[in-house]
């Protein structure tokens, strides 16, 4: 039995851990609210309600901002949203229920303001300088794509990779189950190889899943990357759907992206998810495609990408039938707080406004669980584990 297979029939919950519970403010800004580790506690009866088996934890380590990635040190709780000591509770008691917890690993960057960081802008004999990519000390920088205040960090210095390594191996310690793993197309397939090799041997029964994502990346920016074969990626583009496989023998499984491309363009056309043929063909050779052993997590949004609400005009039976499409095959699944609300950003998230992707990052609103989506949705679960 391969020591993953918990995770096969996994039904995920995406939690931001700022919005979801315990915050104060329900005001929508780029600030934290106070939502915290205590408040998903507060939570995991009504998780176990709907179906959850597996929750996603939004980055919990110290950081300047709300969302959790900009980290400005790897091996701390941030006091907002709490103490270690609330995330040793939160584990212990969702694995008391048969609850799996995995987390945001940021390995690729941190905050500018890393005291690592900062020490290498101003000592160029810093034991952290070879952590970063300087193009012009100080000033010019790799960075996480175009965003000056995400550096990158080296993570083929050996030093580096060891202590991010470090840093996954102290919070699985706690008794975390794995890792959806931010940006996984930053560092290099060297870095995963040897992430791999370490982590499997400490613990085989981990879950390491890749935010592996490439849509509408300049070209320019793929040096930022630790893809193979940049050149021609530059020159021809990249596929959605085979960069997703070019990690196969590095982590257990990515974030289908491609999957939701088909269920996006299909919503698009009005075609009928769960009786058309050209749909289900595309389906077909997509999954075909993938190795058994190598998980394709499907789901249909999450915090960087417009609610699917927005695309389906609000119309909740389309939504749960694209989840029942999903739940059909047989792969985990994922579901992004607020969903069981129905409420969805009416202008589309657009990556050149500061910001507009706070409309689908909003504060769980625990007053408006839409109970046709909740019941639809238990139902499906209650057919899936049946299957």
């Amino acid at each position: 039995m391969n020591t993953t297979d918990w995770f096969q029939k996994a039904i995920v919950y995406q939690v931001f851990i700022d919005r979801f519970n315990g915050f104060e403010k329900t005001e929508n800004k780029p600030a934290f609210l106070g939502g915290n580790l205590k408040g998903v506690l507060g939570k995991l009866d009504y998780l176990e309600r709907l179906g959850i088996n597996v929750i996603w934890l939004s980055p919990f380590y110290e950081s300047l901002n709300y969302h959790g990635y900009h980290i400005t040190d790897f091996k701390k709780v941030d006091p907002h949203f709490g103490t270690e000591g609330d995330l040793r509770n939160l584990i212990e008691e969702a694995h008391k229920r048969g609850l799996y917890i995995i987390a945001d690993f940021v390995p690729n960057h941190c905050s500018y303001q890393h005291p690592f960081f900062q020490e290498a802008c101003k000592n160029k004999d810093s034991r952290y300088y070879d952590w970063f990519i300087f193009d012009h000390w100080p000033d010019t920088y790799r960075c996480f794509l175009d965003f000056g205040e995400l550096p990158k960090i080296n993570l083929d210095n050996a030093e580096a990779r060891d202590y991010m390594i470090d840093v996954a191996d102290y919070w699985m310690s706690l008794g975390l189950d794995g890792y959806r793993i931010d940006h996984a197309i930053g560092p290099s397939h060297k870095f995963w190889k040897k992430f791999r090799k370490i982590m499997k041997a400490r613990y085989p029964q981990g879950v390491f899943i890749g935010e592996v994502w490439c849509e509408g990346l300049d070209k320019k920016l793929i040096k930022t990357t630790g893809l193979r074969h940049k050149t021609l990626k530059r020159r021809f583009g990249i596929s959605q759907e085979k960069i997703q496989l070019e990690y196969g023998r590095e982590l257990d499984g990515v974030l289908d992206f491609a999957l939701r491309n088909l269920v996006v363009e299909a919503v698009g056309n009005g075609v009928d998810l769960l009786s058309d043929k050209n749909l289900n063909t595309k389906i077909e050779k997509h999954i075909g495609k993938i190795s058994s052993d190598y998980f394709m997590v499907t789901f249909l949004d999450n915090h960087d990408m417009d609610r699917f609400l927005l695309l389906c005009n609000g119309d909740v039976r389309v939504m749960l039938q694209a989840f029942e499409l999903l739940f059909s095959l047989d792969l985990p699944v994922v579901l992004y707080y607020g969903t069981e609300n129905c409420q969805y950003n009416k202008i589309p998230v657009n990556a050149a406004i500061p910001h507009s992707d706070l409309a689908v990052r909003a504060p769980f609103d625990w007053n408006a669980i839409n109970m046709e989506f909740v019941d639809g949705f238990r139902n499906l679960v209650a057919k899936y584990r049946n299957r």
